[in-house]
């Protein structure tokens, strides 16, 4: 199990991204947490194995359909145990 922190750069907010990244993190199995930064980012936290980690990553490099993703910054990061994926709603606490 790794954790990688995964800052996604481009149209990415007002596509649904952050719904996107929910529903493919489910489904691969992948746990953590989205959300929408005030920069125009999303910061993605997530925890699976390297392989699930490698394919959500190119999943992240595409975005969904309306996004155009520029850049992705990813970094590695201390395992926090997630047992689900959520997604953040404005001005809540990360």
């Amino acid at each position: 199990m790794k954790h990688i922190n995964i800052k996604v750069i481009g149209k990415v907010q007002g596509v649904f991204f952050r719904a996107s990244t929910k529903a493919v993190a489910d489904q691969m199995g992948v746990k953590g947490k989205v959300k929408n930064e005030k920069d125009g980012s999303v910061l993605i936290e997530a925890e699976a194995d390297q392989i699930t980690l490698d394919m959500f990553l190119e999943w992240c490099h595409r975005g969904p359909e309306k996004s155009i993703v520029e850049q992705v910054i990813v970094e590695e990061g201390e395992l926090q145990g997630y047992t689900n994926f959520v997604v953040i709603k404005k001005n809540l606490l990360w």
